[in-house]
């Protein structure tokens, strides 16, 4: 039996990996989740848990031993597409940090302030001579609130400097955005290098990572604290680099101390047993329960590390409830996790594999398109704030399609049936502006007289509903943006007659 068992082990591990040529591609050798000590039926569970109670989960990726177990994306989502971090984007800031601080450019006790003596401090400036590098890496600036730069602002480390403090810096705990943005205009100006650069050398190529888009300030600085586009691979790499504590493929590239640093608890931001968001907090890292730690991004964006059971889970999503999403992973994934091998489930792994490849975020509901009441036209808007000129259908053609006419430009909407169809928004459609111009999207009718159309912003967390309601000659459209960071908000009802 135990020959027997040795075997199918390693059969199975070999089996999956043998015929991936994506695998070239890719750092983490897959395995069988038996293998490597994982319950298939958990992940199987997982699945059906997040697919039952969010439609908003775009890729998972559960790493063990240093093995992919399972990893799969949502159409439209992709493999190879970046996604936008948000906040997950700190700790890739946190460690070019400590990358500067390993090299002897930069030290934690170095005082915020000097780093800027062409700027103009806030109040009280006792409390803003206090203030280190330590201070914004935990979150302890002394501000009650973040003030956060808008459309007109053109020197954000002005804006944070210039704000007044509440507290003396690193005895309270508020979260703060702009600290982490700090930290890379610092790092700039000590390095001379953006922070995207600085970490390509250091971080990006000797993890495989291909050097990703960073979104920068005014004044060409990245934002650090958000703006960040990866692979969910790529978050899997980062989250492996800091379970081997700085070590990458045999060398040490980021000191084991500052890892250790960064990942435990440096301050207290809450005492609630049952919250992950109130263990600690480390260097841009989050204390969770279970001895795990993590970075994460609004919309449930997780790079979650669990030393204890040497294993990394990778998710991507668009979610407003990130707790639960994370409770659902204690729940079903962290239990399916064993201290030794077991014994394999082939037919088990293979429907996993058959699931994972077929994973599909949903489609709108059609009724028969033979019950539709509209005949394709072009119907012209009454003035709104959208600038939306006119709505042109193009319902019935082979490749049903929409074309919106905007004051700054004309874009078409391509739509899947019973798929996700992917274009660009050059122009930008209603709630699109200043998001990313790659979309996927999917159409139907939703009833005879309604069509809605389900458009992913791909490289986003963000999904747009837009249904048309057609009363004879008459349009009523109505555009909802589904964006955690946003809530759900409506805009307002446009209306458009048939030309």
């Amino acid at each position: 039996m135990a020959i027997r068992f040795a075997c199918c082990y390693f059969l199975l591990l070999w089996t999956y990996n043998a015929p991936l040529t994506a695998q070239s591609r890719a750092y983490f050798p897959r395995s069988a989740p038996e293998a490597q000590g994982v319950v298939t039926d958990s992940i199987l569970s997982f699945i059906d848990r997040v697919e039952a109670e969010f439609d908003v989960v775009h890729s998972i990726m559960v790493v063990r031993h240093g093995y992919s177990v399972a990893e799969g994306w949502w159409a439209p989502y992709e493999r190879e597409a970046p996604h936008i971090m948000h906040s997950l984007s700190k700790s890739f800031t946190s460690t070019a940090i400590g990358f500067a601080v390993q090299e002897g450019l930069l030290s934690l006790d170095d005082l915020v302030v000097s780093f800027f003596p062409d700027k103009k401090i806030g109040e009280p400036d006792r409390y803003w001579n206090q203030m280190r590098i330590r201070d914004l890496l935990t979150m302890n600036t002394g501000h009650a609130e973040e003030r956060w730069p808008d459309a007109n602002t053109e020197d954000w480390a002005q804006l944070f400097l210039g704000s007044d403090l509440d507290f003396l810096p690193g005895t309270h705990f508020k979260y703060n955005s702009m600290a982490t943005y700090m930290l890379s205009a610092i790092l700039q100006r000590a390095t001379g290098e953006k922070l995207v650069d600085y970490l390509d050398k250091r971080l990006f190529q000797p993890l495989r990572i291909p050097k990703p888009d960073w979104k920068t300030c005014p004044d060409g600085v990245n934002t650090g604290g958000w703006g960040l586009q990866i692979r969910t691979e790529d978050i899997a790499r980062l989250g492996q680099f800091y379970l081997q504590k700085g070590e990458w493929e045999g060398r040490q590239l980021l000191a084991r101390e500052w890892v250790e640093q960064a990942t435990s608890k440096q301050v207290s931001n809450g005492s609630d047993p049952e919250s992950d968001w109130a263990q600690g907090y480390g260097f841009q890292f989050w204390q969770c329960r279970h001895g795990a730690y993590r970075g994460d991004g609004a919309c449930g964006q997780f790079c979650i590390v669990m030393p204890e059971q040497d294993a990394i889970i990778a998710i991507t999503s668009g979610t407003p409830d990130m707790h639960r999403l994370l409770q659902v992973v204690w729940e079903v994934l962290l239990p399916a996790m064993r201290a030794e091998p077991l014994f394999p489930q082939p037919e088990k792994e293979a429907k996993l594999r058959e699931r994972l490849s077929n994973l599909k975020l949903p489609l709108v509901q059609e009724v028969s398109t033979a019950e539709a009441r509209i005949t394709d036209g072009v119907f012209q808007m009454k003035p709104n704030n959208a600038s939306l000129e006119s709505v042109g259908f193009h319902l019935q053609e082979e490749t049903p399609h929409i074309i919106f006419e905007r004051t700054a430009g004309t874009d078409t909407l391509w739509l899947g049936q019973k798929t996700y169809r992917k274009g660009e928004v050059i122009h930008a459609l209603p709630y699109t502006e200043n998001l990313e111009p790659e979309v996927a999207a999917n159409g139907g009718w939703a009833s005879p007289n309604i069509y809605e159309a389900r458009v992913y912003l791909f490289h986003s967390p963000a999904r747009i509903t837009y249904t048309f309601q057609f009363e004879g000659g008459r349009l009523v459209m109505k555009s909802h943006l589904h964006q955690a960071l946003l809530g759900r908000r409506d805009l307002q009802v446009l209306e458009g007659r048939r030309r």
